[in-house]
């Protein structure tokens, strides 16, 4: 009698993709230092983006399936002239629709037009309280912009929605950032600090914080949340270096989070392309629900069954699943490691030089790599 095969018993349950991020396209015109867009983003020129059409197909596929939220991010989705097609069509289908935006480029007719479209929801990314840093930071004039965006977003009667990433050149302007967003009327600060993938990974000497500055900001923020009295919600993210323990990443891998890049490859969180022996389907070839079940890539890293040692014997193997791949990929250069934040790592060590590098000052005289074509071209190797 032959004993019954009881792998598929532990299979993890596969869910709907409930939150569809829909990076309309890597052109923008802010040349962040911490953006998580791929280093080689220029090989996605406006002639490789997906047409109108694709985009619809990709929206009813997903929401057919069972995704609930649809954010338009990039780059810069406003530079996508028939983003008003896609909120609406979005809209229609019964999405909850957000915008993630620099606010370059949604002028008040603009503005007019996706509220007419159905849009839900705009997020207005702010680099500092500052103009001269802001504008620094993201290589471009836009301090004063934002802040008009900012009273525009609330004119329209959308929830003000504020994100600023942190990161040792301004998590010291915490109190300021804080004060600003009162200033402007948001309901919800966002005050992540930035994660070090791709262009941050880039820049991780000179922007990964000190511990005394997250001790720091730590207590002003919580400071701030007593002060408001709920009149504002304050989120803070630490990073994962400072933290010590791995986070499930994007709510674990194929778990709820879909994303669709300007070129069509279907991913299961923003950064998962730059994974070596890895395919992710395109949907130009394939159907959503065949990317979402069937894919290679979606079903990598789904579950536990996947992990190696020190991961599958650990008690906390359902609470984290194995922390971030990427994360894993850049500093064990092995995506199937435990994520070095975790202490029980055999690569936990290289977190903890970075941060102490990072208290001591090391590294922080190097200049800062600008999220721009030319830049990327260069790390490709191509020519400018």
């Amino acid at each position: 009698m032959n004993t019954p095969v009881m792998a598929a018993a532990s299979a993890p349950v596969i869910g709907p993709p409930l939150w569809l991020l829909a990076e309309v396209t890597y052109r923008c015109p802010l040349h962040c230092v911490f953006c998580y867009n791929p280093l080689d983003f220029a090989a996605t020129g406006k002639g490789q983006e997906l047409s109108t059409e694709d985009w619809l197909r990709v929206l009813r596929e997903a929401r057919a399936l069972g995704a609930v939220q649809c954010g338009f991010s990039g780059g810069e989705p406003l530079e996508r002239d028939d983003l008003e097609e896609l909120v609406a069509e979005a809209h229609r289908l019964g999405y909850y629709t957000n915008l993630l935006t620099s606010g370059v480029g949604l002028s008040d007719a603009r503005a007019a037009a996706l509220k007419a479209a159905g849009l839900d929801h705009v997020q207005l990314s702010f680099q500092d309280s500052t103009r001269e840093l802001n504008d620094f930071l993201s290589h471009t004039k836009t301090f004063s912009l934002k802040q008009q965006v900012g009273e525009r977003i609330k004119a329209h009667g959308w929830p003000m929605v504020m994100n600023v990433v942190l990161h040792r050149l301004n998590i010291d302007h915490i109190d300021r950032i804080i004060a600003m967003a009162e200033a402007l009327g948001a309901e919800y600060l966002e005050l992540a600090n930035s994660q070090y993938y791709s262009w941050a990974h880039l820049n991780r000497d000179q922007l990964l914080p000190t511990s005394d500055q997250i001790r720091r900001a730590e207590a002003v923020t919580d400071a701030w949340r007593q002060k408001l009295e709920g009149r504002m919600r304050l989120f803070f993210v630490a990073p994962d270096y400072h933290e010590g323990r791995p986070k499930k990443c994007m709510n674990g891998w194929g778990n709820v989070f879909l994303t669709v890049t300007p070129d069509g490859t279907a991913l299961p969180c923003h950064t998962a392309k730059m994974l070596p022996g890895l395919s992710f389907p395109n949907v130009r070839e394939h159907g959503i629900a065949h990317i979402w079940r069937d894919s290679e890539g979606f079903n990598r890293y789904r579950g536990t069954g996947w992990m190696k040692e020190p991961c599958v014997s650990c008690p906390d193997k359902e609470k984290d699943l194995g922390g971030c791949r990427c994360q894993a990929f850049l500093l064990a250069n092995d995506p199937e490691a435990a994520d070095p934040v975790c202490p029980k790592s055999p690569h936990h060590a290289q977190v903890m030089q970075a941060v102490q590098a990072a208290d001591a000052g090391r590294g922080i005289e190097r200049p800062l790599v600008f999220r721009d074509p030319k830049n990327s071209r260069s790390l490709m190797g191509a020519p400018d």
